[in-house]
């Protein structure tokens, strides 16, 4: 378990860490390094074509990654309101956001997290970072850092100090324009 300055010491140098979110621990990397989203899809086993979850301290931080424009008005208290939030909303992508975090989609799933260390986390990098379950696909999510240490511990660069947030739920994905649940 590290320390703040160490974690984004891990980031700024391409390496994929662990945190806690509100209800698992989650894989974290630069969404703008192309190598470190690779390595943290080789250590899920996960295929870039499915695409991947960035979560910021603000929505600020995310509309170099959206298409802010193409959000319905209609749309936006619903999303903004929720925020932060245990919700991630599946947004129109930017022309700017990277294939390897969008995968097949031209949209990209986004979360404003109100968990003190994703907040202090995004903040203190100054941008969003990818977030996705630290654990092999397909296999349950990972709420115990014991089990994330001795799992997953070899395989990243560092893992933030804290605690989970209580949910007992991965965050609800839903499509923004549809309204569809994506994700419960």
């Amino acid at each position: 378990m590290a320390e703040l300055a160490l974690v984004l010491q891990a980031l700024q140098q391409g390496g994929v860490i662990a945190y806690p979110t509100e209800a698992v621990y989650g894989l974290g990397c630069d969404p703008d390094n192309e190598a470190a989203v690779l390595a943290l899809l080789a250590i899920k086993r996960r295929p870039v074509e499915k695409g991947l979850i960035l979560v910021a301290a603000n929505y600020s931080q995310l509309l170099p990654y959206v298409d802010d424009k193409a959000i319905p008005l209609e749309k936006r208290y619903q999303i903004f309101s929720s925020w932060p939030g245990h919700i991630s909303w599946v947004l129109p992508a930017s022309k700017a956001a990277p294939k390897w975090i969008t995968g097949q989609f031209d949209s990209i799933a986004v979360r404003v997290s109100a968990h003190p260390v994703v907040q202090q986390l995004c903040s203190a990098y100054g941008k969003p970072l990818v977030s996705t379950s630290a654990n092999l696909s397909g296999q349950p999510a990972i709420t115990d850092k014991v089990v994330l240490q001795q799992s997953l511990g070899d395989k990243l660069s560092a893992i933030m100090l804290g605690v989970l947030g209580g949910a007992t739920q991965p965050s609800q994905i839903r499509d923004a324009i549809s309204g569809d649940i994506v994700r419960s």
